[in-house]
């Protein structure tokens, strides 16, 4: 990033720099769901990996080390997670508004941080995050029962990518770890573009794939770790709560997802077990990235 660049956002309240990040991620989303229309969910998402490592290969270069050995065994193992994981998403964001997928898929993140502290704050957010499904499962399961288990299936698999990214960063591999995870994904998952001949004969398609992965990927990602840097982690946490709030309101306005009381609720549900587990003084999560900082919010989402 250019010094011209860092100062211009320096200027930019850190809130107001997340809020852009989450909202580029979610207007990627819909741009997605208008792809659905010509290719399946899977391509789409292989797409969008395919774009993000693009782009950041080409940005970062990583040098030699990091294409080599335990690194690159981690980094396509987090690599390899996120495709999967930003499948499942698009899967379900086909059959389910964007919203309610989103917060389906935020039980992952609290998961993880109930079962690694044990603190009553984190399974109270536990028990709200897993009553907010159940509200939003019992809107959605008699029209969409697949679309509700593919945003379980992500939300997993955003726990495993939480786990795995905290690896990545402890070998100090940062961004480049993650363009090298993208690259060896976007080849390892090929098999999810079969079968979608049309798509390497339209410049069209592969620049709009393209164009999902530097909306929902690269963009929020670069933007998530100036605002880290600038708030810290654990004020950083609270900021994630609005992101299924985000993602209603993008799919509202660009797809027409109107949510019923129900699913408001569970959407505000999950919300508040976000804010709930977030810690000033949880040494654990101090060293760890935060649930969202490229997961469906950069990575996933």
């Amino acid at each position: 990033m250019s010094g011209k660049t860092s100062q211009g956002l320096a200027r930019v309240p850190a809130p107001a720099l997340f809020l852009l990040g989450g909202g580029s991620q979610y207007v990627g989303a819909a741009v997605a769901v208008g792809l659905f229309r010509e290719l399946e969910p899977a391509a789409v998402a292989w797409l969008r990996l395919l774009g993000a490592a693009v782009v950041l290969v080409a940005w970062r270069r990583p040098p030699a080390a990091a294409w080599w050995g335990r690194g690159l065994l981690l980094a396509g193992a987090f690599g390899l997670v996120t495709g999967v994981m930003n499948a499942a998403f698009y899967e379900a964001i086909d059959r389910l508004p964007l919203g309610t997928a989103v917060a389906v898929e935020f039980c992952g993140p609290v998961a993880v941080a109930a079962l690694a502290s044990r603190g009553a704050r984190d399974w109270a957010a536990l028990v709200l995050a897993g009553l907010g499904v159940v509200l939003i499962a019992d809107v959605q399961w008699a029209g969409s029962a697949s679309g509700v288990l593919w945003a379980l299936a992500a939300a997993t698999a955003w726990a495993g990518y939480i786990v795995l990214a905290k690896r990545v960063a402890q070998g100090g591999n940062g961004v480049d770890g993650l363009a090298v995870g993208f690259a060896v994904a976007s080849v390892l998952l090929v098999p999810l573009v079969l079968g979608s001949g049309r798509l390497w004969g339209s410049p069209r398609l592969l620049l709009l794939g393209v164009g999902v992965g530097v909306l929902s990927s690269v963009l929020p990602y670069v933007l998530d770790q100036v605002v880290l840097r600038r708030i810290g982690r654990a004020r950083f946490a609270v900021l994630l709560a609005l992101l299924p709030v985000t993602a209603a309101l993008v799919g509202l306005v660009a797809l027409g997802q109107v949510p019923g009381w129900a699913e408001g609720a569970g959407i505000l549900a999950v919300m508040v077990a976000v804010m709930l587990r977030s810690r000033d003084d949880d040494p654990e999560r101090a060293g760890a990235p935060p649930a969202g900082a490229g997961g469906p919010g950069s990575a996933s989402v």
